[in-house]
């Protein structure tokens, strides 16, 4: 019973999963400033808008008073999401775009900006994420492939057709929202996290280019939240996660006080202890690894690689909640 309270107040003081509360108290400090005075009047162009994450960020910053433009593929739940933000009282334009198809950013882009002149800022967060071990990625070139067009290439391009028209205003914000998988190194992530990882490094290497110009990036370390990407790992089911709209009030801390980046408190100790100590790191990550399977649909039709359930035993599960947003 001791060690079962030990294990819980150790999850609720390490293994938050919430924005790291001093970080965000300390943002807070500065001054009276809010979603509104951030967004009121400027163009938000926000990918991936048609449910999950991008859906909440949406209509929160439709009703903060910004025009908001709605990327993805289907049109059916851009016009959904636009109906709502509309319902709200907001302004939302659709911008049907397959962000891995580059020809069709830059169309989509110019098209923006012909039609509205400007966007002030920018939400990258379409993605797409496997969860597959090395082990049976041998003959799955492919999927690095597709995780790197979705992940990388796309709002790389996005970025590099919308930022002239920044720099030459004098002003503008980008928010990639990456993952905590960044910072945590997860295994049988290597392709989503890689993709996510070249996005972070070009974001750091451009941002003292841009400093003269007023134009400034925030990389967002998203913990695991509870979205439509995530439904197909059931082992996910009984572990902890974000909501979207938590996920969405991140994004808004973001574009209010556009800091270097934002991350939960476990997702930063994970980077330090990584610097510190890697091998340690490592040991625990191979925990994590023998604890939770690859999913039915990673092992394919035979179901034979490591096992032949998705489900998580009561180990794996306190593993979960003691390192709580973690993608495992």
């Amino acid at each position: 019973m001791n060690l079962g309270r030990g294990v819980s107040a150790a999850a609720s003081l390490v293994g938050r999963q919430l924005p790291d509360e001093a970080l965000k108290l300390a943002r807070r400090l500065g001054g009276g400033a809010s979603l509104e005075h951030a967004v009121r009047g400027r163009t938000v162009m926000i990918t991936g808008a048609s449910s999950g994450i991008g859906r909440a960020a949406a209509l929160r910053v439709g009703a903060a008073g910004a025009t908001v433009l709605l990327v993805a593929r289907s049109v059916d739940k851009l016009e959904q999401t636009r109906a709502e933000i509309e319902r709200r009282g907001g302004v939302g334009h659709v911008a049907p775009c397959d962000l891995s198809d580059i020809p069709a950013v830059e169309r989509m882009a110019a098209d923006t900006l012909e039609r509205h002149g400007r966007v002030d800022l920018l939400v990258n967060n379409a993605g797409r994420s496997i969860r597959r071990s090395v082990a049976l990625s041998y003959d799955r070139f492919h999927d690095f492939e597709r995780t790197m067009a979705l992940n990388y290439f796309g709002p790389l391009r996005l970025i590099l057709a919308l930022l002239p028209q920044m720099r030459e205003r004098g002003r503008g914000h980008i928010v990639n929202v990456s993952t905590i998988g960044v910072q945590a190194s997860p295994p049988r992530f290597s392709a989503y996290i890689a993709s996510k990882a070249a996005l972070d490094a070009f974001s750091r290497c451009a941002a003292p280019e841009l400093v003269d110009d007023g134009v400034t990036i925030t990389t967002v370390y998203m913990p695991l939240v509870r979205t439509p990407m995530i439904e197909p790992t059931s082992a996910y089911r009984s572990l902890p996660a974000l909501s979207p709209e938590q996920a969405a009030e991140m994004i808004a801390e973001a574009l209010v006080h556009r800091p270097k980046q934002i991350g939960t408190a476990l997702g930063n100790l994970g980077q330090l202890a990584y610097a510190a100590n890697p091998r340690s790191v490592d040991a625990v990550l191979a925990t994590a690894y023998r604890l939770f399977p690859d999913s039915a649909a990673a092992r394919g039709p035979s179901g034979e690689e490591r096992g032949t359930r998705d489900q998580v035993g009561a180990v794996g599960r306190a593993f979960g909640n003691l390192l709580r947003g973690i993608h495992w």
